[in-house]
C-alpha cells in the first residue's frame, strides 16, 4: 500500500497474537486490527477463514445461509460538477467539458428517466442516483441551471427526480448525493428508501495537508463526514458507506477508520451496508502515477472489517475492481457484491465494466453460495419498517419485496406508483381521551415496546454520557459551606450592581452557588424582577391540545411519543381539535397551544390544516403552535423552504410559536438526549426566520438530565444573543426534567431530575443573564407543583404559565402535579409567593375584560375534570 512512511512490519509474535484473537472471536482493539491488515501468505488465509466463519453465523442468524446478495440496478449520474478537488476522480468534470460533450449542467429529467424506464424493462429495481457535492457553490453555470428550472439548490432537484423515478417506471431510488445536512435528510428521506456516502477515510492529514488526495475538497475533511454518517442514523436512514484503501492511509488509519464506522453502527443500527472499495489510478488525475491497491490489501482489509464490524454487518467488494478473483473475496467474509447493471457503465470507473450477473452467478456458485437479488434497502430494513421506511415509499417497496425474507420478490416487475401523502391523516384512532384518564387511569406502560431498539445503542451511548451523569464540582466554594469564597462575593456584588457585566467565569460560579450564596443570588434575581416587571404575576388561561402522540424520532427524554401500535397511542381528528379549541374558549381560554408527535402519516400540510380548522371554529382565538422540530418537519415534507412554510402557516391561522425542542442548545448534549431532532443550528434558524416573518415565540431549556451548569450558561447567552437580534422572544421558560418515566433515565444515563438548588440557580440566573432582554420568566408548576413554583417566583421567575386545562406530556413522563390548575390555584400560588396575580395575553398584554369574566365564571377549566392520581 501506500502511505506516508514505510510502516514496520508486525512481529511474527504480534500476528500470532492477532489471528489467535480473531479466531476465539475475542473483539480486536486498533492496534491488532493494524497488524491483521498486514496478513499475507498463510496468516491471510487463517485470517480469511475466521472472517468467512463470522459472516456464516451472520447470515445463519439473518435466515439466510449460503445466500450472496446482490442489487439490479441502473447508474444515473445527475450531475459531474461538484465543488470538491480529489485527486483521483474521473467523475467530476468542469462545465466547458460538458458543453463540448453536447451535456448540460444536470441530466434533464427526460434524460434520467429514459434510462430508469430502459432498466425497468431489463429487471432493474434501484436507481442509483450520484452526482458531485453542492456543485452550484463553486459552478455559476450549475447555479444558473437550478435557478432556470425552478429549483432552491440540488437537493431540490434531487428530490423532485426521485418522485418522477418513483411515480413513472417503479425503481427505488438510491441516492448518493454527498455531504448532507440533517434538514437534507429530512428532504429526502420520503423519496428514498436509502441513501449512502463513503467514509474513505478518517486520516485528517490526507485532507488538511497540501498534497493530500483530500485537499482542497470541503467536504471530504473527516469529521464532516463522521457527522454525516451519524445525521443519517438519526434520521433513522438506511445508509451505505466505506472505505477507499490504498490512497495514502497507513494501516493504523485505515484501522482507526474501521472502529469509527463501528461506532456509528453501533450507535444507530443505520449502517446497512460497508463498502471496501481498492484505489485504482486513472489516466488525467493528480494521482495517476499511484500504484494500484494490491489484491491481497484488499482481502485482508475485508476480513478485518468482518471481525471488527461483526456477524450481522453486510459487507460488500465491487466485483468490477477485482478482476477475477471473485473467490478470494468471498472466502474473505464479504455477503453482497453491490449494484450490478446491466444496462449502465459505472460512471465512478468507467474503464472496469460490470461483469454479467449469470457469470456472477456461476462465480458465486463456485465458492459455496447462492445468488439472490436484494433492492437497494437491505432486507432487515424492510423487514424493520417503521422508522426507517417512510409511509409514502410503502407500496413502492412491498411492491417489488418478499414479504417473508426482504430480498428483492423473483419476478416483480417495477410498475410507476404515485407518490402521494396517506390518506385520511385525521382519522381518530387510538386512546384519545388520554389527556382525561392519565390521570386517573395512568399510562400502561413505563416504555414503548421498542425500548431496546428505537434509541439506539443504549451500552454506546452510556460512554458517551458519562461526563453528564455527576454534577460538575464547582469552579470555587460555591458558599457551600455556609460562607461565600471571594470570587463568588464577587460575582454578586456585580451581578446586584449590574448584571450584563457578569463574566462567563462569574456566570458559572453563580450557577454553582450553594448555600448563603444561593440565597444571595435568588434575592438579587429577585430585586431585578421587581425592578423590571413589578410585583405582579402573570397567568394566561389557555388549552394544551397534542393531536398525536405518535412519533418515531426517538427522543431519549420523552415519555409521551408513543408507536402507532401502542396501547397508549393516539391521533385525533380535525374536528376532535376543534372543539376541544371551542370548549377552552367557553370557560374563558385567550390561547390554546398546539403540539404534537412527528407522526410518519402526517403529511407537510396538516399543521396548516389544524390552525385553520381551529380559526375556523373560534376566530378569536389566538393559536400558539408547533415546535421548531414541527416546523422542519412541515417544511421538509412540503419540500418547502422553512421561511415559505412558515409564511403558510401564518396564512392558515398561525400567530406564534412555542420555542420548545430546544432541551439544551449544545449538540453536545442534544445527541445524547435525542437520537433523531434537530440540531441546535436548525433550531435557532426556525426560530430566527420566525422572528424575521413577525411570529413571536417563547424560549425554553429543559434541564437536569445529561447537562451541566456549562451548557446552561451557553444555551442563556445564544438565548439572549437572539433576542437581542430579532426581539421576538416573549418569555423564557424553565423546563426541569421530569425523569420518572423518561427512557434516558430508565436506561440508567440520565440524572433524576434538577435538584431544588438547580431550580432555583437557573431560574435566578435566568433573570439576570437574559436581562434586559428578555423580561419575562416562567416557572413550570406542572413540573415543580405549586410550593416549588411559588419557590421559584421568589427567586426571579415572574409568570406561571398556563391553565393548560390538559397536560399530557409531563403526566405521561411520571409529573405527579396534575394536568391542568384553576386560575384560583394560579392566584393561590402567587399569594404563597406574597404577590398579586392577573391575566395576560400570549404576548403578555392585557386580557379583554369579557375573557376575564368568562374565565372567572368557570375558574378557568373544563368543566367535568377529574382528580389526580395518587402515585
Amino acid at each position: 500500500m501506500t502511505s506516508s512512511s514505510t510502516p514496520a512490519a508486525p512481529t511474527a509474535n504480534a500476528m500470532r497474537r492477532a489471528l489467535r484473537r480473531a479466531r476465539d472471536g475475542v473483539a480486536l482493539d486498533v492496534s491488532e486490527a493494524a497488524v491483521l491488515l498486514q496478513a499475507r501468505g498463510d496468516d491471510l488465509a487463517d485470517l480469511m477463514a475466521s472472517a468467512a466463519r463470522v459472516r456464516d453465523a451472520g447470515l445463519e442468524a439473518a435466515g439466510r445461509p449460503g445466500v450472496i446478495t446482490y442489487s439490479k440496478s441502473v447508474f444515473i449520474p445527475l450531475t459531474r460538477l461538484c465543488r470538491d478537488r480529489c485527486h483521483y476522480c474521473t467523475f467530476a468534470t468542469v462545465p466547458g467539458r460538458l458543453r463540448r460533450a453536447g451535456h448540460d449542467m444536470f441530466m434533464s429529467p427526460d434524460e434520467v428517466l429514459d434510462i430508469a424506464r430502459r432498466g425497468a424493462e431489463l429487471g432493474c429495481k434501484e436507481a442509483l442516483i450520484t452526482l458531485g457535492d453542492k456543485p452550484e457553490d463553486r459552478w455559476p453555470e450549475a447555479r444558473a441551471w437550478l435557478d432556470a428550472h425552478g429549483y432552491d439548490d440540488t437537493i431540490a432537484y434531487v428530490r423532485a427526480t426521485a418522485i418522477r423515478i418513483l411515480e413513472e417506471t417503479g425503481l427505488l431510488p438510491h441516492l448518493n448525493p454527498g455531504v448532507l445536512s440533517w434538514t437534507d435528510f429530512q428532504r429526502l428521506k420520503p423519496v428514498a428508501p436509502s441513501m449512502g456516502m463513503m467514509l474513505e477515510t478518517t486520516a485528517e492529514r490526507l485532507w488538511s495537508e497540501p498534497g493530500g488526495p483530500h485537499h482542497g475538497s470541503p467536504d471530504k475533511e473527516p469529521a464532516v463526514r463522521l457527522r454525516v454518517l451519524e445525521d443519517a442514523g438519526r434520521s433513522s436512514v438506511p445508509f451505505t458507506s466505506g472505505l477507499l484503501i490504498g490512497i495514502g492511509e497507513t494501516y493504523e488509519e485505515r484501522a482507526e477508520s474501521l472502529f469509527a464506522l463501528r461506532r456509528v453502527a453501533r450507535a444507530y443500527h443505520g449502517i446497512q451496508e460497508l463498502i471496501i472499495q481498492n484505489f485504482r489510478a486513472k489516466p488525467d488525475t493528480a494521482m495517476r502515477g499511484m500504484p494500484d491497491a494490491e489484491l491481497d490489501d484488499l482481502v485482508a482489509t475485508v476480513a478485518v472489517a468482518r471481525h471488527i464490524m461483526g456477524p450481522s454487518a453486510c459487507l460488500q467488494a465491487p466485483p468490477n475492481l477485482v478482476d477475477d478473483e471473485y473467490g478470494r473475496l468471498i472466502a474473505a467474509g464479504i455477503d453482497d457484491w453491490g449494484g450490478v447493471s446491466p444496462l449502465t457503465p459505472d460512471h465512478v470507473n468507467p474503464e472496469r465494466p460490470w461483469p454479467q450477473i449469470d457469470l456472477l452467478a456461476q462465480r458465486s456458485a463456485a465458492a459455496g453460495f447462492e445468488l439472490r437479488e436484494r433492492l437497494c434497502v437491505y432486507p432487515e430494513f424492510v423487514r424493520r419498517g417503521e422508522p426507517w421506511l417512510d409511509p409514502r415509499l410503502l407500496p413502492h417497496v412491498t411492491a417489488l419485496a418478499d414479504p417473508d425474507t426482504g430480498l428483492a420478490r423473483e419476478g416483480a416487475v417495477p410498475r410507476g406508483l404515485p407518490w402521494q401523502e396517506p390518506d385520511e391523516t385525521f382519522t381518530a384512532t387510538g386512546r384519545t381521551d388520554l389527556h382525561r384518564t392519565i390521570d386517573t387511569e395512568g399510562r400502561t406502560g413505563d416504555r414503548r415496546a421498542d425500548f431496546d431498539e428505537v434509541y439506539g445503542d443504549w451500552e454506546e451511548l452510556r460512554e458517551r454520557a458519562a461526563p453528564g451523569m455527576a454534577p460538575e464540582p464547582p469552579p470555587s466554594g460555591g458558599g457551600r459551606g455556609g460562607s461565600i469564597d471571594a470570587e463568588v462575593r464577587a460575582a454578586l456584588s456585580t451581578a446586584a450592581d449590574d448584571p450584563t457585566r457578569l463574566t462567563d467565569d462569574q456566570a458559572l460560579a453563580l450557577l454553582h452557588a450553594d448555600g448563603p450564596a444561593l440565597d444571595a443570588l435568588c434575592r438579587i434575581a429577585d430585586d431585578l424582577r421587581r425592578d423590571t416587571v413589578g410585583d405582579e404575576v402573570t397567568y394566561i388561561v389557555t388549552r394544551n391540545i397534542n393531536f398525536t402522540n405518535v412519533c418515531y424520532t426517538g427522543c431519549r427524554f420523552c415519555a409521551f411519543a408513543q408507536r402507532r401500535t401502542d396501547a397508549d397511542a393516539y391521533t385525533l381528528s380535525l374536528e376532535q381539535v376543534a372543539d376541544r379549541a371551542q370548549q377552552a374558549w367557553e370557560v374563558g381560554a385567550v390561547e390554546v397551544c398546539m403540539q404534537g408527535g412527528i407522526h410518519p402519516d402526517l403529511p407537510g400540510t396538516a399543521y396548516f390544516d389544524i390552525a385553520r380548522a381551529v380559526k375556523e371554529r373560534v376566530p378569536d382565538i389566538h393559536v400558539h403552535a408547533f415546535s421548531p422540530m414541527e416546523v422542519v418537519n412541515g417544511a421538509t415534507r412540503t419540500g418547502m423552504s422553512i421561511r415559505d412554510w412558515l409564511t403558510a402557516a401564518k396564512e392558515a391561522g398561525l400567530d406564534t410559536i412555542p420555542g420548545t425542542a430546544a432541551e439544551i442548545l449544545d449538540d453536545e448534549v442534544r445527541w445524547i438526549l435525542t437520537k433523531g431532532k434537530l440540531p441546535a443550528a436548525t433550531w435557532v434558524e426556525v426560530i430566527t426566520t420566525a422572528h424575521e416573518l413577525g411570529i413571536r415565540s417563547s424560549s425554553t431549556m429543559m434541564y437536569g438530565h445529561v447537562d451541566q451548569p456549562r451548557h446552561w450558561l451557553g444555551h442563556l447567552r445564544l438565548l439572549a444573543e437572539i433576542q437581542q437580534r430579532t426581539g421576538g422572544f416573549t418569555e423564557f421558560v424553565t423546563l426541569p426534567f421530569v425523569h420518572t418515566n423518561a427512557p434516558v433515565y430508565l436506561a440508567g444515563i440520565a440524572r433524576p431530575g434538577p435538584t431544588v438548588r438547580d431550580n432555583r440557580a437557573v431560574t435566578a440566573m435566568a433573570r439576570l443573564l437574559l436581562h434586559p432582554h428578555i423580561t419575562n420568566i416562567q416557572t413550570s408548576w406542572v413540573k415543580l407543583g405549586a410550593e416549588g413554583a411559588a419557590e421559584m417566583l421568589r427567586s426571579g421567575a415572574n409568570d406561571l404559565g398556563g391553565t393548560l386545562m390538559e397536560e399530557t406530556i409531563s403526566r405521561m413522563a411520571g409529573s405527579s402535579y396534575g394536568s391542568y390548575r384553576s386560575v384560583r390555584d394560579l392566584v393561590a400560588i402567587a399569594e404563597a409567593a406574597g404577590r398579586p396575580a392577573r391575566p395576560r395575553t400570549t404576548t403578555y398584554g392585557e386580557v379583554p375584560e369579557e375573557r376575564v369574566r368568562t374565565a372567572l365564571a368557570s375558574d378557568g377549566h373544563l368543566p367535568e375534570l377529574l382528580p389526580v392520581l395518587d402515585d
